[in-house]
This record gives structure tokens, C-alpha cells and sequence, in this order.
């Protein structure tokens, strides 16, 4: 059902609702179902034409790993009788399966994406001689079996992947520039022991790599070729500096050291931009003009990106990033998995413009509208378009059958039911 634009803020999570009278006898039900019609009609008069829910069932056992790729409903069934997983692609929005396949590789899958022909799922191998995170690519048409190579992908400009390892004090971590259609490594940079790197995603894909390592400079590389584009001495090597390395747009930062300092660097060419006091900062993230550095304490400081000054710091926001030109936050006391309190600042001032209320976010890979759920207190989720530049939401749909676990697709949005299935609901404009 479609329905008016309403003030985000007078829209109240269920738990925290005030506990409802009840009739007190049945014979008031059908007198309170016609009295709900009535208002949902009288909203929907208002509204434009009906809208008729559309639904696509898919099923899926308990225990299995669902993942999408554009037209691609992929699912990781659980280990059955016969000893062996199977993978499933069902078309979307139709739900006509393409193919069916066996998994050679016992693992916890939680990532699919499409590179060129290839399907690359990713997850975590299990078993006695586990390689840590693995990832198996298929030929996205037939799902016939292709590679697999230890590591998480990630697309590189020229149609390409990026494979990158995790590294520890004590596991060393490869990058390598494969070729999706059979795996072949074009190239190959080690990583020792208590190095680190971070890469820089791009509109087409990764096209910078960082690499520091426990002795020696610190290298930035072309992520196409993996060739060195700026070599330069930053501190970050081992012995004590405690110093991360964290990329922002164009900027390479330097986090930590003996006397805190966050430094921030020309990605280009590895010159000092400017140096500021650190404090407690542990993170830094992307706030449009500004920077925003995560502390220790759970607090938020905004740094201007040219100068290093101090624009704005607040002990209210847990995470926050840039949207339609202004920031989205999460509330430090409502941190943790659900729901989550979310308000629209000011990239400049840090100044609170909206207060949008209760909501879990439908994770979505193609970006485009932001749509919240949340439990609705008879059962189901509501639905909304969170409208960031007017502080406001679309209240889109109630959907009775959908427990959570969403994901948001153009147009459509993909919810684990209760009974375990997927159904895949089209979203009103």
C-alpha cells in the first residue's frame, strides 16, 4: 500500500510504543478491523491508485546462506543427507530457476558478487585444513565450476579482480590482480608479517593500493597493474609507532604514534598535508567535505579534509556517513545489531536537521533510495523510504509475512519470512 509523507520522527519503534487498550470482548474485532480499513482506505484515496502488493516466494531451508547479485537470487543450501552442499541460482523478479550445482568447498558464504561472466562467492572455509576466507568463482550462466583462491575479492577497473588476504603479527597476506575468467594471477605483491594495506574503492572499481609493511616505506600502487606509484619513509614500520594507515578520498592518514597524531598525506605523491593531535581517534571514515574520526570513547570529531582543523565533536553519534549532500548518524545508545536511533546533520556544523526515528537500514548494493524496517507491534515489518534531504518518510508497506533480514534491490525488496522462505515484495514509488 502507498501512503502520505510522514514526519519521521512521530514514527515510534514498536517496543517503545505505549502498551494498547484491548477490546473487552471479541465482539468489538470486526467493529475495530472495518474502523482500520476504513482510515488505510481514506489514506490511500489520498495517496494516488492502489497499490497491489506483489510477491515472489523463494524457498530456502533453515541454515542456509542467502546472497543476491543483480538478477541472481544465489542460495548456499545447509549440509544435508547426502554429505554435500548445493548452490542454487533462482532469476529475479520472476523466481525461475536457472541452475543448480554441488559446492566443492565446505565453507560459511556471506558475499556474491558478479565480475564479467563470473559468479564469485565468498565466505569462510571449514574443515581440518582451513584456509580462512575463501573464494570460489562459477560461471554465472550454468554455474559449472571455474577457480577458487584463498582470499576476498573486489573489482578492479579493467574488468579484472583484486584478491587480497587478511595479514596479522604472525600470517603474512598476498594482493593479487587476477583474471576473472580462470584465475590466472597477472600480478602479485606479498605483505610480511604486521604489515597492513588498505586499498581505495573508485567509481569503476579499486584503483589504489597502500601498502605498509614492518620495515621499509610506505608504498602506493596502481591496483590495475600493481605497480609502485609513490614510495615514501611515514613511520608506519614496527618497533612501538602504533601507527595505522586509513585512506579518505584523495588523502592517505596516519592514525597513532608515541605522541598521537592523525597526519594526513597527498595520496599522489606522499606529501605531508598537514598534522593535527589525535587524541583518542581510532577510525576514520568519509563525511563529504569533511573527515570524521571515530574515538575510543565512542565519541565523533569532524575534521575539515583541506586543513585538518576542527569543525565540529560530538559524544552522541556512533557511525556517520555522507548521503544526498548531508550526513547520516547512528545514535551511540542505540549501537549494536536491529534498529538503530537515526538523525540527518550538517556536514559543516555537525547541526542536527532531522531526527528520523527507529529504523534498521535494508543493506543494498546498488545504493539509490535509503529504506528502513523496522517490527510493526501486531506482527510483520513496516516498510519506509527514508527521504535524508527532507528529514521525512514514505511509509511504503506493511508486510505481515516478513521477519527481517532485508535487503533492498531496485525497486523491490528481498525479506527472510517466518517461515523461512525469502519473499521478494515490489516497492511503491
Amino acid at each position: 500500500m502507498t501512503g502520505g509523507v510522514i514526519d519521521l520522527g512521530e514514527l515510534r519503534h514498536g517496543p517503545d510504543l505505549d502498551p494498547l487498550p484491548r477490546p473487552p470482548s471479541a465482539h468489538w474485532r470486526p467493529l475495530r478491523c472495518a474502523l482500520v480499513l476504513v482510515l488505510l482506505l481514506a489514506g490511500l484515496a489520498g495517496s494516488g491508485p492502489f497499490h497491489r502488493r506483489e510477491v515472489v516466494t523463494l524457498p530456502a531451508d533453515p541454515g542456509a546462506d542467502a546472497l543476491v547479485s543483480d538478477d541472481l537470487f544465489v542460495l548456499v543450501e545447509p549440509l544435508g543427507r547426502t554429505g554435500q552442499r548445493r548452490i542454487t541460482a533462482t532469476r529475479l523478479p520472476g523466481g525461475e530457476p536457472v541452475w543448480q550445482v554441488p559446492l566443492p568447498t565446505e565453507g560459511r558464504y556471506w558475499g556474491v558478487a558478479q565480475q564479467g561472466e563470473a559468479l564469485l562467492v565468498t565466505g569462510h572455509e571449514v574443515g581440518p585444513d582451513r584456509q580462512g576466507t575463501l573464494t570460489m568463482a562459477l560461471d554465472r550462466r550454468t554455474g559449472v565450476y571455474r577457480w577458487q583462491l584463498p582470499g576476498s575479492p573486489a573489482a578492479l577497473p579493467d574488468g579484472n579482480i583484486l584478491m587480497w588476504s587478511q595479514v596479522s603479527d604472525y600470517q603474512p597476506g598476498t594482493l593479487r590482480g587476477v583474471d576473472p575468467c580462470c584465475g590466472t594471477v597477472r600480478w602479485q605483491v606479498p605483505i610480511t608479517p604486521g604489515g597492513e594495506f588498505v586499498f581505495r574503492d573508485g567509481e569503476h572499481g579499486v584503483d589504489r593500493l597502500v601498502v605498509a609493511r614492518p620495515s621499509g616505506p610506505t608504498e602506493v600502487r596502481d591496483a590495475t597493474t600493481g605497480v609502485v606509484l609513490a614510495r615514501a619513509d611515514l613511520g608506519t614500520a614496527s618497533g612501538g609507532s602504533g601507527l595505522s594507515v586509513q585512506l579518505v578520498d584523495d588523502l592517505l592518514l596516519t592514525i597513532g604514534g608515541p605522541s598521537p597524531t592523525t597526519t594526513a598525506y597527498g595520496l599522489d605523491d606522499l606529501r605531508q598535508r598537514w598534522s593535527v593531535p589525535a587524541g583518542d581517534a581510532m577510525y576514520a571514515s568519509d563525511c563529504g567535505i569533511a573527515i570524521c574520526l571515530q574515538t575510543r570513547s565512542g565519541g565523533m570529531r569532524a575534521l575539515d579534509a583541506a586543513t585538518g582543523r576542527e569543525l565540529w565533536g560530538s559524544d552522541r553519534w556512533g557511525w556517520v556517513w555522507p548521503y544526498a549532500g548531508r550526513l547520516v548518524a547512528t545514535t551511540v545508545s542505540s549501537a549494536g545489531p536491529g534498529a538503530q536511533d537515526l538523525v540527518v546533520l550538517d556536514p559543516p556544523t555537525g547541526r542536527v536537521l532531522a531526527e528520523l526515528g527507529r529504523w534498521e537500514l535494508a543493506g543494498s548494493a546498488q545504493g539509490g533510495r535509503m529504506i528502513g524496517v523496522r517490527s510493526h507491534p501486531d506482527g510483520g515489518l513496516l516498510v519506509a523510504e527514508l527521504d535524508v534531504t527532507d528529514g521525512r518518510a514514505r511509509l511504503l508497506d506493511v508486510l505481515p509475512d516478513a521477519s527481517g533480514d532485508c535487503q533492498a534491490l531496485p525497486g523491490r525488496l528481498l525479506c527472510r519470512r517466518h517461515d523461512g522462505a525469502y519473499g521478494l515484495w515490489s516497492l511503491p514509488r
